[in-house]
């Protein structure tokens, strides 16, 4: 399944920085001190575990509710328990994809330095002393 927030998050990192995100992040992965890149991998990091997760609990929550499965004593925490969790990722991700969102709108890709044409200094001319 698709997931929207971060697709268009991975999609605006990938403009700003004008590489895809696999070079991204191996060039991130070069350096200890921490990035602008750094961070904005790491919240889309977090977005995509965050909207998997949701997507893993909504499937548990639909096993659990299905008409044909017998309900048990521990199937209404179990419902309960998939419905917090669902909550809890909806909650991580949208804030983190607000966040980043907020990062990437400040952010913009810098012009390539203009070639300057390579300019050669005109030709100094030596005159001879005066002869004596």
């Amino acid at each position: 399944m698709p997931y929207p927030v971060s697709e268009s998050i991975a999609e605006r990192i990938e403009n700003l920085y004008g590489r895809p995100r696999a070079d991204l992040q191996a060039h991130a992965a070069t350096t200890d001190r921490p990035t602008m890149l750094n961070a904005l991998l790491d919240a889309l990091s977090t977005v995509e575990l965050a909207e998997k997760n949701i997507e893993f609990q909504r499937e548990r929550l639909l096993q659990l509710a299905d008409p044909s499965r017998d309900i048990g004593p521990a199937t209404p925490g179990h419902l309960l328990d998939c419905s917090r969790r669902i909550a809890e990722s909806v909650v991580i991700r949208d804030t983190q994809a607000q966040h980043a969102t907020a990062v990437l709108k400040s952010l913009h890709r810098a012009p390539a330095p203009a070639a300057t044409p390579v300019t050669q200094a005109p030709a100094t001319t030596t005159r001879a002393a005066p002869a004596r």
